[in-house]
């Protein structure tokens, strides 16, 4: 009852995840980042970022880091700055510190106090979720190549 105090830990503790890559606070990428392995972003990404749905890969967005564009990844962990939509096929987590402008859909969620959201909420069944292609943007394609509308 007194004494030590049992640490349940919260659900934004640091994870032990290891990260072979490494986006430094002065840096800024323009494109689209395809991943094969978990990445920290603490500069600027202006461009989607996918890794494989049947990979254990983690983004996490510094709290200086900033991305312009869609993220889908297995967990997702946002510090920073996300201007897009977010898919997190199995967890995403948002710090105190975040700013999301975009939707995000989840398996399971971890909201500090303080984060902010600009957009929905959307949870799916971890199973269920895929990353969606831009079908619009692909119509347009379509209809500009052969002028004609789906």
């Amino acid at each position: 009852m007194f004494g030590t105090k049992k640490k349940n830990g919260t659900p934004l503790v640091k994870s032990q995840e290891r990260f072979d890559t490494l986006i430094g606070r002065q840096t800024e990428i323009h494109g689209s980042l395809r991943l094969m392995q978990s990445v920290r972003i603490d500069g600027k990404v202006i461009g989607n970022i996918e890794a494989p749905k049947d990979q254990a890969i983690t983004v996490v967005v510094g709290a200086e880091g900033e991305i312009q564009g869609d993220v889908f990844a297995r967990r997702v962990v946002v510090a920073g700055k996300v201007s897009g939509n977010i898919d997190a096929y199995e967890r995403a987590e948002l710090h105190a510190s975040a700013l999301v402008q975009g939707d995000v859909k989840y398996g399971s969620i971890a909201v500090e106090h303080g984060a902010r959201l600009q957009g929905l909420l959307l949870q799916v069944d971890a199973s269920q979720a895929k990353p969606q292609p831009d079908h619009a943007k692909d119509a347009i394609r379509k209809a500009q190549a052969t002028g004609a509308t789906e």
